[in-house]
């Protein structure tokens, strides 16, 4: 075994958890083979994959209008999109993504092979879909507890909270169907 020194900035983290209830004894492992950002942030919804790893669900914040033609949307930095999972919101089918520009420092944009075919709204939650549906790919049991850093090929053992409150202006976007899963985590 060797030693490793890495080095690093800290950045002042922001926390979005106001009151911490009930865990998953021990924490979970969340599978990092299919996440397109390189951190975790606190607050995101976590669901089970498998062989007992943890996988997370995929959400991202509009952060510019869009209109009803448009193939290109902006979203803020933070999500775990890639190119081919499906990008859809609550209004609209999900579409496969066929390219995330990530060279702009306030944001990234998404472009999708066909348009969602409705206006987006500025704050409006996007989400990975299990298909051309607005259904959610995996649905969500739990919230991460805290931040962590996204390491290419080593998975990430989370503290994974099942009842809390959370801070909404400061936590991760959801939708309306991850706030139903998460009966026992509330928004405010």
């Amino acid at each position: 075994m060797s030693l490793t020194i890495k080095r690093k900035k800290d950045n002042r983290v922001v926390k979005c958890i106001l009151h911490r209830v009930a865990d998953i004894p021990g924490g979970v492992t969340v599978s990092v083979a299919n996440l397109g950002g390189s951190a975790l942030f606190e607050g995101t919804p976590l669901a089970k994959g498998s062989n007992g790893l943890y996988v997370v669900c995929k959400t991202a914040q509009v952060i510019t209008e869009a209109t009803a033609t448009a193939t290109t949307y902006e979203v803020a930095k933070g999500h775990h999109f890639k190119v081919g999972d499906r990008f859809a919101t609550a209004a609209c089918n999900g579409q496969l993504i066929t390219a995330i520009d990530k060279t702009d420092a306030a944001k990234d944009v998404i472009t999708v092979g066909t348009t969602l075919g409705a206006v987006v709204a500025a704050g409006t939650c996007a989400f990975e879909s299990s298909g051309a549906n607005k259904t959610l790919k995996k649905t969500p049991v739990a919230i991460a507890g805290s931040n962590y850093d996204v390491e290419s090929g080593d998975n990430l053992f989370v503290d994974a909270w099942v009842i809390g409150v959370v801070n909404a202006a400061t936590a991760p976007a959801v939708s309306d169907a991850h706030k139903q899963a998460l009966k026992t985590i509330a928004y405010v």
